[in-house]
């Protein structure tokens, strides 16, 4: 078979094919990294909450910013008008933020209900925008008995739906009764080592990707439609939108 020349590309259209460079890849922001914290927990002593609020300090030893976003008082998707204000703050956290981090207890071999329902409210898309596109997120879970992985992995599933850069290290806490004082403070543990990792290597990431993100998932297919077209395209009626969103 001979090979085929850039000319043999006949399905493409060229003057939308892009050819990578590395100069398109260069850092420009000089603000610290803004990272958005979830948890999925409206127990008063919640160990997903207290999971994050320690990740959080981690992150602002590691030079972030963070917001930790307070899941009281979020109705259930679909239940209301999304101009509901706990809908509203949620939502305008996402767009402040340039990575985020999941944090969930795992019920019944899932996550939480109350964690699902936030990541529910976040659209795929508002108009041509898909607010979570090229953001970083870590994925973490408590558990109240043996080590289990079932949250985060439903979470990382989330994550690429959302097209979100979902960094490889996680962590999952087991018998997390046992592993926060009575203040809400994690003890010293292998599993707080694994938080540290993990808070370690979001911010690296996402200094990594934070201004090339909108570089990184620019993509040939979209570049061909119109703003107009891709809005019609990406909003579908709720009815379809699960079966049909990529």
């Amino acid at each position: 078979m001979t090979k085929n020349s850039a000319g043999d590309l006949h399905n493409v259209v060229h003057d939308h094919l892009h050819i990578p460079t590395a100069d398109k890849l260069a850092a420009t922001a000089s603000h610290k990294p803004r990272i958005l914290l979830l948890y999925g927990s409206l127990r008063a002593r919640s160990y997903s909450r207290f999971l994050a609020m320690e990740a959080a300090l981690l992150l602002e030893h590691f030079g972030a910013e963070t917001k930790i976003f307070d899941p009281h008082g979020l109705p259930l998707p679909d239940d209301t008008p999304d101009t509901h204000p706990k809908v509203q703050e949620l939502r305008t956290l996402v767009a402040w933020s340039e990575g985020q981090v999941w944090c969930s207890p795992e019920r019944h071999g899932a996550m939480s209900g109350v964690m699902k329902s936030q990541i529910d409210w976040i659209p795929l898309s508002t108009g041509a925008i898909r607010p979570t596109q090229g953001k970083t997120l870590a994925v973490m879970q408590v558990s109240g008995g043996s080590q289990s992985f079932n949250a985060v992995n439903q979470m990382r599933v989330l994550g690429r739906w959302m097209r979100m850069i979902t960094i490889p290290n996680q962590s999952s806490v087991a018998k997390a009764f046992n592993e926060f004082d009575e203040d809400g403070r994690m003890k010293r543990s292998p599993y707080y080592d694994r938080v540290v990792d993990v808070m370690e290597e979001l911010v690296k990431f996402t200094l990594l990707t934070r201004d090339r993100s909108t570089y990184l998932v620019d993509r040939y297919s979209e570049r061909k439609e119109s703003a107009q077209e891709l809005s019609l395209r990406v909003n579908l009626p709720s009815a379809v939108e699960d079966d049909s969103a990529t």
